[in-house]
């Protein structure tokens, strides 16, 4: 790794390059070796329901499922709208029913907690919040309450500590959106009653679908309590008061596309062959070891988490603490302009910064090439 690190102050332009210069936090950079050859097996011009196509969306389920070492009981769905169209799904369709925690503490929790405070307008609804780089009091959280988490905060790169903060013998549901953390990260099923993730995350598939998993325990919900507002169709998981059995077998509730579900397949393939979930695992946090061992050397930079217990290891965040709030934009654009790194700037709604995918699709050989042009980008816009 030290023969990786350069100096701050030098303009040696680095003569290797990643292979690969996507590092966007989502859609995520495509599997090793991917290529359009990948999709020629995709049953285009087929309708969804005819039985081929059915089956590949069962198999993306059944893959799904066992890569993520769900309990057997545990219930998978494609649905519409991207890990979005999942997280609206679950909380429009389950909450209610009890008062609601929300923890928020980057862009997309604070997206929940507003759909439920404003849309959903319901009652009895706490917001427990923290800014970007750290968590809220997790201490707060009450038992009796249902609880919408981000597992990950994909424009924060804070993650959860573990699963012990949410009580063993919990009466309300916790929903949990996880899709910057599903395939990167151990999550605690015991401890989490719907998971949500979308295909263009750790696997690098193409966008526009999402996944909602459920435990039994959200089941039962689905089937013993009727939501007092009018439900969309796009939301509905239940017909007649009983779980709508089809979803979970490929029954998409719309036209998904053929295309994007061959490629969530290699996906999935591709992960398998990698070492299943604790490979991807293992490559995730490779990503973020280099990292921190060129952090460390490196005094103009430091990650937005301070703390490394709760540091995510895909969404990986970068502060320049005392810099002009515009260096990190202009070192993303002359990074992007060189060919060397596209996409790592910080989300708009995060502090000034960059943000480096580092989930199991980035080879860590990539992440050590684009480090020492960090290092260059940075000197060549404090001497311009």
């Amino acid at each position: 790794m030290a023969d990786t690190l350069v100096s701050a102050t030098t303009h040696t332009r680095p003569e290797r390059r990643p292979n690969n210069p996507d590092f966007s936090s989502g859609p995520c950079a495509k599997r090793p070796g991917w290529s359009l050859a990948a999709l020629d097996g995709a049953l285009l011009g087929r309708s969804h329901r005819a039985a081929g196509p059915k089956a590949r969306l069962a198999e993306i389920i059944d893959r799904s499922h066992a890569l993520l070492q769900m309990p057997a009981d545990w219930r998978v769905a494609v649905v519409p709208g991207s890990d979005t169209g999942a997280v609206e799904m679950a909380m429009w369709s389950l909450l209610g029913a009890r008062p609601v925690d929300i923890l928020s503490f980057e862009t997309f929790s604070a997206t929940w907690a507003t759909d439920i405070v404003k849309q959903l307008k319901l009652d009895g609804a706490r917001v427990l919040s923290a800014p970007y780089g750290a968590l809220p009091d997790l201490a707060a959280i009450e038992p009796a309450h249902d609880l919408v988490l981000a597992w990950n905060g994909t424009t924060s790169g804070v993650r959860m500590p573990g699963g012990d903060f949410i009580a063993a013998d919990r009466a309300g549901l916790v929903i949990c959106d996880a899709t910057s953390a599903a395939f990167a990260m151990d999550l605690p099923y015991d401890k989490l009653d719907v998971v949500t993730w979308s295909w263009q995350k750790a696997l690098g598939g193409e966008a526009a679908h999402g996944m909602l998993a459920l435990s039994p325990r959200a089941v039962e919900r689905l089937e013993t309590y009727t939501p007092a507002w009018p439900m969309p169709k796009l939301f509905r998981l239940t017909s007649g008061g009983k779980l709508n059995e089809g979803l979970f077998r490929g029954e998409t509730i719309n036209t998904p596309s053929m295309l994007c579900v061959e490629d969530a397949l290699d996906g999935l393939r591709w992960a398998e062959s990698a070492g299943g979930l604790s490979g991807l695992i293992c490559r995730s946090e490779a990503n973020l070891a280099a990292i921190a061992a060129w952090v460390e050397c490196t005094p103009w930079i430091e990650f937005l988490c301070a703390d490394p217990a709760t540091r995510s290891p895909t969404s990986i965040s970068l502060v320049m603490p005392g810099a002009d709030p515009g260096l990190a934009k202009r070192m993303a654009s002359l990074l992007d302009r060189e060919g060397v790194a596209h996409d790592i700037a910080a989300h708009r709604d995060a502090p000034p910064g960059l943000r480096i995918w580092g989930g199991a699709t980035v080879e860590t050989a990539d992440i050590e090439a684009l480090l020492p042009w960090l290092d260059w980008a940075y000197a060549e816009i404090q001497a311009a």
